[in-house]
């Protein structure tokens, strides 16, 4: 099985941006120590802190592989253009957050990811995209 994890901008602050919300583990070392729990998938990470980058990274993955963790961080709320990438690619995608958006400003209550998303997954620290990847397993020992 092969898995991407998206992280869009900002996320590659984590371990040093607003450690009381997204905590002091970079994402580089969670993302470690989910290639050695899940040593039986492909798991591929990018990110970027530019919004059309993120859309050709969806484009280019989103017909080969079985699975996309998204965490668009603040273009969830803002971008149409990556919203309508989810839609327009086969693979499926699991929408994350770190923080539960819900108990944060009004803007982060909306996304424009989550119609075209398999599912949405708020509010876990970093094990929002454990649960992500559960996910995607679990649909497989099902088929």
């Amino acid at each position: 099985m092969k898995i991407a994890i998206l992280n869009g901008p900002n996320l590659n602050l984590l371990g040093k941006r607003e450690p009381d919300i997204y905590g002091d583990k970079t994402f580089q070392e969670y993302f470690s120590e989910l290639q050695f729990k899940y040593t039986d998938v492909e798991l591929f990470y990018y990110q970027s802190n530019i919004e059309g980058e993120l859309i050709d990274k969806i484009q280019e993955l989103g017909f080969e592989y079985d699975g996309i963790v998204l965490n668009a961080a603040a273009y969830t709320h803002t971008s149409v253009g990556i919203g309508d990438a989810v839609k327009a690619i086969e693979t499926p995608v699991v929408e994350v957050h770190i923080s539960n958006t819900f108990m944060r400003e009004d803007y982060r209550h909306h996304s424009y990811i989550s119609s075209g998303a398999k599912g949405v997954i708020v509010g876990f620290g970093l094990q929002s995209y454990d649960l992500a990847i559960q996910s995607f397993l679990a649909e497989q020992t099902t088929t």
